[in-house]
């Protein structure tokens, strides 16, 4: 199923085929640079179930993403429910991780904008976050082009304190401050 079409993206349902590319996005160490670590194989398909639990429970989650001419999966955009402990959780999260053959041809920013008009149409939803790592700058500068605004610095609660990766940055924005949107 498509969920959102871009001028060259689609933003689709999960397939058994993305099944291989995502254990390879997954276990790349530059893609995973800014998170804990690379994914094994198995922890990409128990990823995998995540993503499709999320989806028949709440009928949104994280899409696989395709560019449109050549039928190729990058890599994922979309929402998740972030529940661990914090001041502003549970929230929708909008996320994305992108193979990096794809990185910086617009397609984060291209998918994340259209997903959060997604979000605010179609969904309901009233806001939406998104954070990342501090030193995760390619990500905080697709949160302010698609219009997220930083909210603050804090501690991730999941992430080991000596890791580089433990001061994060929040970013959000509401559906009432969506020009695009009227």
């Amino acid at each position: 199923m498509i969920y959102i079409e871009t001028p060259r993206l689609l933003l689709r349902g999960w397939s058994e085929h993305d099944l291989e590319p995502f254990r390879q996005l997954n276990a790349d160490e530059t893609v995973m640079r800014y998170f804990p670590k690379t994914l094994t194989h198995e922890e990409t398909d128990q990823f995998y179930n995540v993503i499709q639990a999320e989806f028949k429970e709440s009928g949104y989650g994280l899409y696989a993403v395709e560019i449109k001419e050549t039928k190729a999966f990058i890599g994922l955009i979309g929402f998740h429910k972030a529940v661990f402990e914090a001041d502003f959780t549970p929230c929708v999260e909008i996320g994305w991780r992108l193979k990096k053959e794809a990185w910086g041809q617009g397609y984060a920013p291209e998918g994340a904008a259209a997903c959060l008009q997604y979000g605010f149409q179609e969904l309901g939803f009233d806001e939406i976050y998104s954070f990342t790592a501090d030193i995760n700058k390619p990500s905080q500068r697709v949160m302010a082009k698609v219009g997220m605004h930083y909210v603050k610095s804090f501690n991730h609660p999941k992430v080991d304190t000596a890791s580089p990766l433990y001061p994060h940055v929040l970013y959000h924005v509401k559906k009432e401050s969506r020009t695009d949107l009227n």
